[in-house]
């Protein structure tokens, strides 16, 4: 294609987005199915027995079967990316500026698939359909506990396969998603490459976890370990780990923000201005009490065996060479400039790594000072780049 060409060509692309993102209706009200397996087996050889998972589905499914985008979930969402469960839900999902019609992933053309991982860690919300550790072995009648096997990315990616099959998807249009939904999206690829053309991930590590991220989440699993009322996994029906699920969320909420986020909501401010932080120890400064009070908030809906093993799920996430070499999909990779989790450099390095080996990678920066959850908050920036990657041959 000549440069003119080109030009043109982006001219047209760039005026058709502008158009369709002008359109202001989302997907509106949308309904939490569950999908059911009546026994899996992990990649580590264990089965398991009545297999749930919660999905939505936003647009239709066309005739042949191929007009489908998979939207995996971060570490610590769930599968409502788009819309309201009611119309009196104070916020929609948290891809609502990008999942709907006219949108970057536009649900008049696509039918989009959204589904809650295995061991979700908001298992107490009723919005939540999971298997994890604090599921009922139908062996014994009781929660699994730490005797739930250790499982993977790799195995709830295996799930939702399963999942849409069952709704008729012959191939996908790709896969899209943030932080361990980009990680994901990448398995979708290395697993699937006939059924995977493009992969978007949104914040995430490349084709593996560094090993600072692997002790940063042993960090973020600390307190669980830590709290008495944690007992080794086993506190179902009996006063539960609250505390450490708390002081957990809270960790990993700060480190998932940047300094400048810190420095422009909070500055050096008192929790109360009548409270010095330096007259007593249990004084605090405001960013402190606004953190705590955060992860205590989301604690409530949080079950700390599933929030460890996500954790695991995330530091077990490293494809072999040969499984790279095997992705047919072409990649494009959005990292945010300010993430301290997986900052910019490693997507730099895997689409440099990807690239050297013939694959077709293309890469956007979204700009900012929120850290990784740029990728949730700022998405929007990157809105253009996803809706023209996804109608690209």
């Amino acid at each position: 294609m000549s440069p003119l060409n080109f030009a043109c060509h982006a001219l047209a692309a760039a005026c058709t987005f502008a158009a369709l993102a002008s359109m202001a209706d989302g997907v509106g009200i949308v309904e939490k199915r569950v999908f059911e397996l009546p026994v899996y087996s992990t990649v580590g050889g264990t089965s398991i027995k009545h297999v749930r998972v919660g999905y939505e589905t936003y647009g239709r499914l066309n005739e042949a079967g191929d007009n489908a985008i998979f939207i995996p979930h971060y570490f610590s969402g769930t599968s409502h990316a788009a819309g309201r469960y009611a119309e009196s839900d104070p916020l929609p999902g948290y891809w609502d500026e990008i999942i709907g019609p006219g949108r970057a992933i536009d649900t008049d053309k696509y039918f989009v698939v959204s589904a809650d991982a295995l061991a979700n860690v908001n298992f107490k919300d009723p919005n939540v359909v999971t298997t994890g550790p604090a599921s009922i072995d139908p062996d014994t009648g009781r929660p699994y506990g730490l005797n739930f096997p250790v499982i993977s990315y790799r195995d709830t990616v295996r799930v939702h396969k399963a999942l849409v099959d069952s709704l008729g998807v012959r191939r996908l249009v790709g896969t899209v998603g943030a932080s361990g939904g980009s990680i994901q999206a990448m398995e979708w690829g290395a697993l699937y490459p006939d059924f995977v053309p493009r992969i978007v991930q949104v914040i995430g590590p490349g084709f593996e976890i560094h090993p600072y991220v692997l002790a940063m989440v042993d960090v973020w699993s600390a307190p669980i370990r830590l709290d008495p009322a944690w007992n080794g996994g086993d506190y179902y029906g009996r006063a539960e780990p609250v505390e450490g699920v708390a002081q957990a969320l809270t960790i990993i909420t700060l480190m998932a923000q940047h300094w400048d986020w810190a420095a422009q909501n909070f500055g050096y401010e008192p929790e109360s201005a009548d409270r010095p932080p330096a007259e007593r120890l249990s004084n605090r400064f405001r960013i402190e009490a606004a953190l705590a009070a955060a992860g205590a908030a989301r604690a409530a809906l949080v079950d700390a065996n599933h929030l460890l093993y996500m954790s695991k799920a995330n530091q077990l996430y490293r494809l072999s060479e040969d499984e790279i070499a095997g992705i047919k999909a072409k990649i494009l990779f959005i990292p945010a400039s300010s993430d301290v989790v997986f900052p910019p450099a490693l997507s730099e390095r895997a689409q440099e790594q990807f690239s050297a080996r013939g694959g077709r990678a293309e890469f956007f920066m979204i700009e900012g000072g929120g850290g990784h959850l740029d990728g949730l908050y700022q998405i929007g920036q990157a809105a253009r780049a996803i809706f023209e990657f996804l109608a690209s041959d």
